[in-house]
């Protein structure tokens, strides 16, 4: 699947298949996420532009950090996401002991200021390819819920909810609830 999906990015458009970011895991360690890429090459000029000209966009990438119609995305990439095939690489990261299979999503350090207190509990786990937000709503959930079941899964840790988000996890997938 990873090289039939890699085989696919490559032959879409110019670029490379993967894109590494900057992310914040256990302890605040820093670490390279690794996806395969969806976005157009100059993605950061694209989204620059885009909010310079969509004031509604704008605002909702203040309270968010994402946009529901990103025009950095590419035809692909917009497939990629909502089937959430592009997250096929971080686990190569689990492997490597940045990421477990469940835990919060891995953010950025701009986004880590944005938990506030709640920042202490993203720190103490590992971030994970699925979590509590993912399915319960995945980006349809406001920021502040997220940051909530976040917090909530570090409160209450149990290897049964790990299995339980694990068994949630497919059918989110499977239907795309919330992704975009």
């Amino acid at each position: 699947m990873i090289l039939m999906v890699a085989l696919l990015v490559r032959m879409s458009d110019r670029g490379p298949i993967f894109f590494s970011h900057q992310r914040v895991g256990y302890q605040y360690r820093p670490f390279g996420c690794i996806k395969f890429r969806t976005m157009v090459v100059d993605s950061q000029a694209v989204l620059a532009n885009y909010l310079a000209n969509n004031p509604e966009a704008q605002r909702e990438w203040e309270v968010s950090r994402k946009l529901t119609h990103d025009p950095r995305v590419t035809p692909l990439g917009n497939i990629l996401r909502l089937t959430s095939l592009d997250e096929l690489p971080q686990l190569w990261n689990i492997l490597r002991g940045d990421m477990s299979i469940v835990g919060p999503r891995p953010v950025v350090q701009d986004e880590l200021r944005k938990y506030g207190v709640n920042a202490q509990f993203y720190a103490e786990t590992r971030p994970g390819l699925t979590g509590a937000w993912q399915v319960s709503g995945r980006s349809d959930t406001q920021y502040e819920t997220r940051v909530a079941l976040d917090r909530a899964y570090v409160e209450t840790w149990s290897m049964r909810k790990d299995v339980v988000i694990i068994l949630r996890t497919i059918p989110a997938v499977i239907f795309s609830r919330g992704a975009y």
